[in-house]
Formats: C-alpha cells, structure tokens, sequence
C-alpha cells in the first residue's frame, strides 16, 4: 500500500489559516483517490474533504464548504488541505488518507491512513 506522511500541523489563532501537506511514497499516487479526515477529542473520525485521481473533482464536509480547499500534486506525490477562516471546533487530529475510487473516500472506506497532525485552533 502507500505509505502516507503528513505535516503542516500546528496552533492558530481564529480567523487564521493553516496548510497541511500529505505526501505518498511505495505506490503509483496518481492511482488513488484521496481524502482528509480529522477526530477531535472525544468525538469520532469524521471525513472533511475528498479529492479524485486526477484533482478534477472534490468533495466536501458541509462544516468547511467554502473554508477548506483539496488539492494534490501528482508529480509530487503530495495532497494539500488549505484551511482558512479557522474555528476553534475545527481543532482535532487530521488524517491523511488514500482510497481506491473518491466515492469510497468519501464513504471512508479506506486503504491507508497517515499517523495525523495536530491542529489546534485558539478562540
């Protein structure tokens, strides 16, 4: 499977904006759907974006509709989530993760899964 590092975590204020980046190694990435979840505290896994192979088309949380933006570098092996506009209930771990075909992505069914990145957004 592909092996799936992200980074770009860390504290913000409100209001503020964040990159996160994921990149994939062992496989071909062009090959896989991807996707970003996040778990805050207490709460389960919940999925926030989706993106197809080939970046054309996105799906999203209605929570960060118009806040977050999928996109992917295939010849970087590399998914970005840019966030902005930060809430405070936006805070959790967030997850890298690669599918098979996007409607499964955005269904979760998932065939691997970053180690996450913190984000932590101060009120």
């Amino acid at each position: 499977q592909v092996q799936l590092v992200e980074s770009g975590g860390g504290l913000v204020q409100a209001g503020g904006s964040l990159r996160l980046s994921c990149a994939a190694s062992g496989r071909t990435f062009s090959n896989y759907a991807m996707g970003w979840f996040r778990q805050a505290p207490g709460k389960e896994r919940e999925f926030v974006a989706a993106i197809s192979w080939g970046g054309g088309n996105t799906y999203y949380a209605n929570s960060v509709k118009g806040r977050f933006t999928i996109s992917r570098d295939n010849a970087r092996s590399t998914v970005y989530l840019q966030m902005n506009s930060l809430k405070p209930e936006d805070t959790a771990v967030y997850y890298c993760a690669a599918g098979g075909r996007f409607d499964l992505v955005v269904t979760g069914t998932i065939l691997s899964w970053g180690q996450g990145t913190q984000v932590t957004v101060s009120s």
